[in-house]
């Protein structure tokens, strides 16, 4: 098993050698293939991935039914719809693969079972969480007081990988612009 992402993403003070090598061990390899939903809406969450490689997005639909990106999952990063997964709630979202993927795969119940016995995971859970509702709380800001080239600039320059692999339709609606504005930014560029 080819886990050192894995080892790398759950790594905390608190949590020793054993109870990371269980953490690690629970999670399953996973290939998904491009256009591949994880999670539609008003389906519940039953687990969450790693991303080991490739791009997923998650968007919601608008009242005109137009699919509004949300967010982007590269490399490295948990693919969660948190509030589904936790409030055991049908989610409002979907989730979707932009790429071929590889991912690691822990289903809720192992998940629950581990944060409830492991010391320190669930200190390294509240860590994760804080940096989540930190960029959350970012990206809101930016939006509403950053210009969209601004916006562009700094998706190209923290991740990349969504500027090169995402249709631009999707990056568009991600960062709350029209695809020809967004056209005319990149020409600027």
């Amino acid at each position: 098993m080819n886990s050192s992402l894995l080892y790398q993403i759950y790594q905390h003070p608190l949590i020793n050698e054993d109870g990371l090598r269980q953490i690690v061990d629970a999670h399953e390899k996973i290939h998904l293939q491009k256009g591949a939903y994880v999670l539609q809406e008003g389906k519940t969450a039953n687990s969450y991935l790693v991303l080991e490689s490739g791009l997923i997005r998650s968007f919601a639909h608008n009242y005109n039914g137009e699919d509004i990106t949300t967010d982007f999952f590269t490399a490295g990063e948990l693919v969660i719809d948190v509030l589904s997964l936790f409030q055991r709630i049908p989610t409002q979202e979907n989730v979707q693969a932009l790429s071929d993927c590889v991912c690691w795969q822990i289903d809720f119940e192992k998940f629950q079972s581990l944060f409830n016995s492991i010391t320190g995971f669930a200190e390294w859970g509240r860590l994760w969480m804080t940096g989540k509702l930190f960029h959350f709380k970012q990206r809101a800001i930016e939006i509403a007081t950053h210009p969209t080239k601004e916006r562009y600039l700094s998706l190209l320059k923290e991740k990349p990988e969504i500027i090169r692999q995402a249709p631009l339709k999707h990056i568009a609606t991600y960062l709350g612009v029209t695809d020809s504005s967004l056209s005319r930014i990149r020409k600027e560029i």
